[in-house]
């Protein structure tokens, strides 16, 4: 059984999103309120310019637009675009008139990518990582028509969760989901439905979600009917028994436990430690076009990274994504899980642990190409490319490392903190599989449950 994954959230969602509109002397503005918006907008930058020194263009031409417009999803791992907004990064690289809209979905986010913001769509967006793979080979858009995109940097590591319904708690289900094959073959033999959700087909949760239950014996696409649900919607469809799991980042997970609705059964570092998550993700004709603009873009967003990372400013990150025009949620469900504090639910706690988000640490921000092989990789795995898929060639081609690194040395970003090589190596997970990316195809090899045929 199971829902068909073939249509990857084909919907036309709106963005849900106000843009900032810059209203000009003669324009309903009177002198004094002009000065005093002007006044404040050079405290802003001059705040920014203290705090984060060393602007890219102030000796050279600068970005050949000021304007961008970045789409974003209600997760943690969209921080730094928010405080790249909210601290001023944006303009201090010369792009003031960036614009970080709302996404109603990850499906609004990809239709709003391939109409391009002169069609009132988007030019970029924190993005799931598979992503533009998907949309650059029109995989996943209207008609399978392609629209290239470049992968410009990680926005993090780690911290998302799999979390369960409340009616599971008994069972020891961990990183190990082996406990629920029987009950959920029970609840299906009873005539009733197994919902496992996630937030985009071949995206980074549904690849956690399947991975988790294929290592437990569990095939994501014959046992259980696998759902698409936005992640602002995850707690609210769990609440009213919706589904029965589902993968995504936070707050969600943290504030499914706060609410008594489900527990988490594991973070997804618990799968695979120090994993990467979400990409700054940007349609290829604006990067081509705009090369010095995007470069701004990918320095103010690094330079918000390196700000998210720092343990004494995580009280200030949570209330600033918290707010209402961003994420729109109480600090008590975000802050926990930021420092690494973990509530599980069904009576586990841990504090202090390193499965908190990686924003810099760790390489956090460089795009390794051998990571965006495994994402590519997986969706060989479960059907959404080809098995001849050449991996490196298709990587080699969306992915923009090279932007990363001339942004590192151009923001004086210390030598220890750019990677020698784009390949961090061979990746091994919770269950003992090894993924060489040097050698996909002898990982699908080791796999028991795939839809790939593999010679």
């Amino acid at each position: 059984m199971g829902v068909s994954e073939t249509n990857p959230e084909r919907t036309t969602d709106t963005m849900a999103t106000t843009r900032d509109k810059a209203t000009m002397p003669g324009r309903g503005l009177s002198r004094r309120a002009f000065l005093k918006t002007s006044a404040s907008t050079i405290a802003l930058l001059s705040a920014a310019q203290m705090q984060f020194p060393g602007g890219a263009f102030a000796q050279t031409a600068g970005p050949e637009v000021t304007k961008a417009t970045l789409g974003y999803i209600a997760l943690m791992d969209a921080s730094a675009l928010v405080i790249a907004k909210e601290k001023g990064l944006f303009a201090k690289h010369g792009m003031p008139d960036v614009d970080v809209a709302k996404q109603a979905s990850w499906g609004a986010t990809r239709d709003n990518l391939v109409l391009g913001s002169e069609s009132n769509g988007i030019d970029g967006a924190h993005i799931l990582t598979p992503m533009p793979y998907l949309i650059s080979t029109g995989k996943v858009t209207q008609n399978n028509v392609p629209t290239p995109m470049y992968l410009l940097a990680r926005l993090n590591l780690d911290a998302q969760a799999i979390s369960v319904a409340q009616e599971y708690k008994d069972l020891k289900v961990t990183n190990d989901a082996s406990p629920l094959k029987a009950a959920f073959a029970k609840k299906i033999a009873d005539g009733k439905k197994v919902n496992v959700a996630m937030t985009f087909p071949g995206g980074t949760h549904d690849l956690w979600l399947r991975y988790w239950l294929a290592a437990g014996g569990i095939d994501p696409d014959k046992d259980v009917a696998t759902i698409v649900v936005p992640p602002p919607q995850m707690v609210a469809n769990m609440k009213v028994g919706n589904m029965d799991a589902f993968c995504v980042g936070e707050p969600w997970n943290e504030q499914l436990v706060n609410q008594g609705i489900g527990f988490t059964a594991c973070t997804t570092g618990e799968i695979w430690s120090k994993h990467p998550e979400k990409a700054l993700g940007m349609r290829a004709a604006w990067v081509d076009k705009n090369p010095k603009a995007a470069q701004a873009i990918l320095m103010a967003v690094m330079e918000a990274q390196m700000w998210c990372e720092k343990m004494e400013n995580k009280d200030e990150l949570a209330a600033i994504v918290g707010k209402r025009q961003w994420f729109n949620v109480p600090v008590p469900d975000i802050i926990g899980r930021l420092k690494g504090d973990i509530n599980y639910g069904n009576g586990r706690i841990a504090k202090g642990t390193k499965e908190y988000m990686k924003f810099w640490s760790e390489h956090a921000s460089y795009p390794f190409k051998s990571h965006d092989a495994w994402f590519v990789t997986e969706d060989i795995r479960w059907g959404k490319f080809e098995p001849a898929t050449d991996v490196k060639a298709l990587v080699n081609k969306v992915n923009r490392e090279d932007l990363w690194r001339t942004s590192a040395k151009t923001l004086g970003v210390a030598a220890a903190d750019i990677p020698p090589t784009s390949s961090r190596g061979k990746e091994t997970f919770f269950d003992g599989k090894v993924f060489d990316p040097e050698n996909p195809a002898a990982y699908l090899k080791s796999l028991a449950i795939k839809r790939a045929e593999i010679g």
